[in-house]
């Protein structure tokens, strides 16, 4: 069963965020990171990120939503990357980011916010 959730989640990082996402992370593992790589892939999106009841779009959007408010801006760099990849659109990554902003605190918003400008030119999305 581990391996079919293993499996499930390196073609959604795939599919997200490339190969320097998902393939290109695991190569990287070393001993110490190596037990990260394999939650992130099999628990986070070999299972949570695989749920039924919401979509890829909008775990998409609740993730940058809530790395934005936890002013963690590589993350969100990351995320916006993956959002793309699931659909979500320029107007509605500022629309989320805009609402982190009220929520989470304006510190965290203009990190995230350029981090998602930088995201989103490496994409070419104007």
């Amino acid at each position: 069963m581990e391996d079919v959730a293993f499996a499930r989640g390196l073609a959604l990082r795939r599919a997200m965020f490339g190969a320097a996402g998902a393939d290109d992370q695991i190569d990287a593992a070393t001993d110490f990171t190596r037990p990260l790589q394999d939650l992130v892939t099999r628990a986070c999106f070999g299972e949570l990120w695989q749920r039924p009841h919401l979509d890829l779009k909008l775990r998409s959007m609740l993730t940058i939503a809530m790395l934005a408010a936890l002013g963690r801006p590589n993350q969100v760099r990351a995320h916006v990357k993956g959002a793309l990849a699931n659909g979500v659109s320029r107007e509605e990554i500022r629309e989320i980011l805009l609402h982190a902003a009220t929520y989470g605190g304006l510190p965290a918003a203009v990190d995230s916010f350029a981090a998602a400008a930088e995201a989103l030119a490496e994409a070419e999305v104007d």
